[in-house]
């Protein structure tokens, strides 16, 4: 009798034995999801489409996201676990493009430590991680993205690609949609927005992720398309992932679908998709052609309506006459008509204006497919040096940078020049830190815009095709989207030279306590720039113009003010009090010796903006700096020392703007003082 309870005892435990290995396998099959959402998560777009059993991840709805995920998250066990780490899936998947248009932004296939990407974004980021979390380690993210649109922002090689995402929308490896074909011994390429079925298998074993793609009803190819070592427990330090699609829109649209999906975290176990039972391929319906005699009557009505417009049209004429001569046809591209801005602004009028500086007027405007544009009407009465600025502005247009506002053209007509840019809703950082209808930047917030401009800045003198000086870095020239990214706007005073070519001197421009004193002597130069945005970085922390004649003598000169502070061993004193003391003391201290390292007096004993970008991202230490270091500290008002400058007024909103000063306005081409973009103030 104990022999025989032994034995059911050794049984029981045996098969719970079995049962515990078995507990971290996960393994299922969709032959289409007849099921409904069973074990589905849905959010978004996403849904089921009955009774085909159809997974639908978005539709015609522009800048939308979809997301389905199981309900279950893959377990990869304990650490201790001698199990290796695998996984199996296969899915079918087609992205029908809306009639008439071009399609995107494609789908991706998901390991996520959570099931709740709702915060991500749609258009480029498909759906996975917004402006802060993409690149950020915290993600936890893996993705295969199906990517069908051409993102320079991601350094994406086609509009047409297969690419493995690690925490970052920047893939680790890439290629062309493309399959091996056994037969022919070579790669055949894929079109996904052919709105065909297309197969996917994803296989990772040990750390090997491997991706082949394949039409439906061909075998798995022989050669996987993509192949990576991945280390998914350094990706998911818990151990846990749940698996899925992720699927967005932009202003690109795309029916994205998924007809059937199997996975498992056994190769043995990873069921065979059954293509009989897989649901069929809507295809969006393009409208029925019209009967041939009302074909007809629409022509001759068209006809008629046409006659009455080439009356209307010729009335007008004057009314939207422009200026146009030989040598701007290279630039036709980034010419804009006068018409299509005039209705993109509404007639420009001033229920409509962002600001007016002492150069012109900015008008807010809504174009089709470039969406909201700042529109800035400049006078000019003389022809010269129009050419070289035209050809100053495309050479802007040609600039790529995430934090340059972008410029986008320009129209000429009769004594006018509008300058086209990108609109940037959350206005100037100078309305934050001096207007007091703006909630105060947090130091966080000030410390990310200083990111941005140094990364811009950095850009234009060492990543662009040539030399880019600024030479009017402020403040007011700093431009917020809605979610506070910084933007580096107006180049109207800009300059360019060829790179390796020395930086003749030029006029002295900027803007009073952003000014070098070297710029009245040997001219401007990159280092000049440098000088600027050390003004900028301590007007950013103090929350106070770097030249300011209404203060006191002891505090009018911001540098200065900062050393004197410094020596009394009360440098927090200098810091805004809109802050409310909340701020990191070893940032803000940082920040502010290296405003002071960049405004010093030697032009050469200044840090270049590559090393800036190091200084503030905490890569690279700042040398030993006191209030004695020779150079730290000089402040010497330009106005004061070049009596021949010329004022530019920059009336406008922000009426208490510094001014913006110029010894040459005629000779110099790109001479426009204030904002391509705003004016110097909203």
């Amino acid at each position: 009798m104990a022999q025989r309870l032994h034995l059911l005892l050794s049984i029981i435990l045996f098969v719970n034995l079995i049962r515990f290995s078995n507990q971290q396998d996960l393994s299922f099959v969709y032959n289409g999801f007849n099921q409904g959402e069973g074990g589905l998560l849905l959010d978004g777009l996403a849904k089921i489409q009955l009774p085909g059993g159809l997974l639908q991840l978005t539709d015609a709805t522009a800048r939308q996201k979809g997301h389905a995920f199981f309900n279950r998250p893959f377990d990869f066990g304990s650490a201790s676990s001698s199990q290796s780490l695998s996984f199996w899936t296969h899915f079918v998947c087609a992205l029908v493009p809306k009639p008439g248009a071009d399609g995107g932004h494609g789908i991706a296939f998901v390991l996520s430590s959570s099931k709740d990407l709702t915060q991500a974004d749609p258009t480029q980021y498909l759906g996975l991680f917004n402006i802060s979390t993409n690149g950020s380690p915290s993600s936890q993210i893996l993705a295969i993205e199906l990517d069908t649109v051409e993102s320079a922002e991601f350094d994406d090689i086609d509009k047409n690609h297969v690419g493995i995402d690690e925490n970052n929308l920047h893939s680790v490896v890439s290629a062309p949609a493309s399959y091996y074909s056994d037969r022919e011994g070579t790669n055949k390429s894929l079109t996904f927005l052919s709105g065909d079925p297309i197969q996917v298998w994803i296989d990772y074993e040990d750390t090997l992720l491997n991706v082949t793609l394949a039409p439906l009803r061909n075998q798995k190819p022989s050669k996987p398309l993509l192949s990576r070592n991945i280390n998914l427990t350094s990706v998911f330090p818990d151990r846990k992932a749940f698996v899925g699609f992720s699927a967005a829109t932009g202003s690109l649209i795309s029916y994205q679908y998924i007809l059937g999906w199997s996975f498992s975290t056994s190769r043995v176990s990873l069921q065979s998709l059954d293509f009989s039972k897989l649901p069929t391929v809507p295809r969006p319906k393009i409208p029925k052609k019209t009967s041939s005699l009302l074909i007809i009557l629409l022509v001759i009505l068209g006809l008629l309506v046409m006659a009455v417009l080439v009356g209307v049209c010729v009335y007008k004429r004057k009314k939207y006459a422009e200026v146009k001569e030989p040598w701007e046809k290279p630039y036709g591209p980034l010419r804009y008509t006068y018409k299509s801005l005039y209705k993109a602004t509404g007639g420009f009028k001033r229920d409509g204006r962002l600001g007016k500086g002492g150069f012109g007027e900015v008008f807010k405007g809504t174009m089709p497919l470039v969406g909201d544009i700042a529109v800035k009407r400049l006078s000019h009465d003389a022809e010269q040096g129009m050419k070289q600025f035209v050809a100053e502005v495309v050479t802007m247009g040609s600039l790529q940078h995430k934090n340059l506002v972008p410029l986008l053209g320009y129209c000429r007509r009769k004594g006018e020049l509008l300058l086209v840019s990108k609109y940037m809703e959350g206005g100037s950082v100078d309305q934050y830190l001096f207007q007091d209808d703006k909630p105060p930047l947090s130091w966080s917030q000030r410390l990310a815009i200083l990111r941005d401009i140094a990364s811009a800045l950095c850009y234009l003198h060492t990543g662009a095709s040539q030399v880019v000086l600024h030479r009017d870095i402020k403040a007011s020239n700093v431009m917020l989207k809605g979610n506070l990214q910084a933007f580096l706007g107006d180049f109207g005073m800009a300059r360019f030279d060829d790179r390796g070519a020395n930086l003749s001197a030029t006029a002295a421009v900027g803007t009073i306590g952003y000014m070098a004193l070297e710029l009245t002597s040997s001219g401007t130069s990159t280092r000049t720039d440098v000088y600027a945005f050390g003004a900028f970085m301590l007007e950013v922390t103090c929350g106070r113009r770097p030249f300011d004649p209404e203060m006191p003598v002891e505090k009018r000169h911001l540098v200065k003010w900062v050393v004197e502070c410094w020596k009394r061993g009360s440098l927090v004193d200098t810091i805004d009090r809109r802050l409310g003391g909340k701020f990191i003391p070893g940032e803000v201290e940082m920040v502010l010796k290296l405003g002071l390292f960049c405004t010093r007096i030697v032009p050469d004993s200044r840090p270049s903006m590559e090393q800036v970008v190091q200084y503030l991202n905490r890569h690279q230490m700042l040398p030993d700096l006191s209030p004695d270091t020779p150079g730290i500290g000089v402040s010497t008002p330009m106005l004061m020392r070049v009596p021949s400058l010329a004022i530019t007024s920059t009336s406008g909103i922000s009426s208490a703007s510094p001014p913006s000063v110029s010894s040459s306005p005629a000779n110099n081409s790109m001479f426009i003082s204030h904002t391509i973009m705003y004016g110097d103030g909203r």
